[in-house]
């Protein structure tokens, strides 16, 4: 079995360069190209297994990348901003993005970051499809249908990427029950430690933001909850 492709899109050259290094020492093979519309047409001849995508590109930016990408195939995508703005990372979050993280950042975090989505990706296939699908999860006019991975809110479907689903999903689980950004990074992102609780609120704010604010309660210093009857707090 061959070693996981990785399409690394930078036009950085020595960024890339580093990058590729690194996860080529890491076992994985890299392929780097330098700007949105090879990054297009490499994913699509390449079918990366994961594709690590900074924003800022020459021609077409990361965001229409990470769209066009997502469009013609789920593909797992950890996207690169210069700026520490929340803004920018919703709006990656929801063309498709699965992760994000911000330069400067260090490699042993972002070989980290990546082996935690190829393992979810990989979960994910080893598990199949279940003898005897998971029962939709209704909650008010929001239903959640766990076997065909999709989400209508009064009738209208919503489209969530492949984290935010689980996130959802994971949270509907336990309704009324408060859990940590902790528990919440172990279970979806397949997190080991708590550095990454940052991007829990990030997806949480995507979620709210496409399906309504009033589906997830913040529990301030602690983490979140399912609870779509009652009027959840802004966070």
């Amino acid at each position: 079995m061959s070693a996981p492709l990785i399409l690394i899109v930078e036009d950085e050259p020595t960024i890339a360069s580093a990058i590729a290094r690194r996860l080529t020492a890491e076992g994985y093979r890299a392929q780097t190209v330098g700007d949105g519309l090879a990054a297009v047409l490499a994913a699509a001849a390449l079918s990366p297994e994961l594709v690590l995508l900074d924003v800022m590109l020459p021609g077409i930016d990361g965001l229409e990348v990470c769209r066009r990408v997502q469009a013609e195939r789920p593909v797992p995508v950890l996207m690169l901003t210069a700026r520490d703005d929340e803004t920018d990372k919703l709006i990656g979050l929801g063309v498709g993005a699965d992760d994000y993280m911000t330069k400067p950042f260090s490699m042993r975090e972002l070989v980290a970051r990546i082996k935690a989505l190829l393992r979810r990706v990989e979960r994910a296939k080893q598990l199949g499809a279940p003898a005897v699908p998971d029962a939709p999860i209704q909650a008010g006019d929001l239903l959640i249908d766990r076997a065909s991975r999709r989400v209508t809110r009064a009738g209208d479907e919503v489209h969530l990427t492949p984290t935010e689903f689980d996130l959802l999903v994971f949270l509907a689980e336990s309704p009324r029950t408060v859990l940590t950004r902790e528990k919440l990074l172990e279970h979806v992102w397949d997190w080991v430690d708590a550095s990454g609780t940052r991007t829990v609120d990030s997806h949480i704010k995507a979620v709210r933001r496409k399906l309504g604010a009033d589906l997830i309660r913040t529990v301030h210093g602690v983490g979140y909850a399912f609870e779509p009857c009652e009027e959840a707090e802004d966070g």
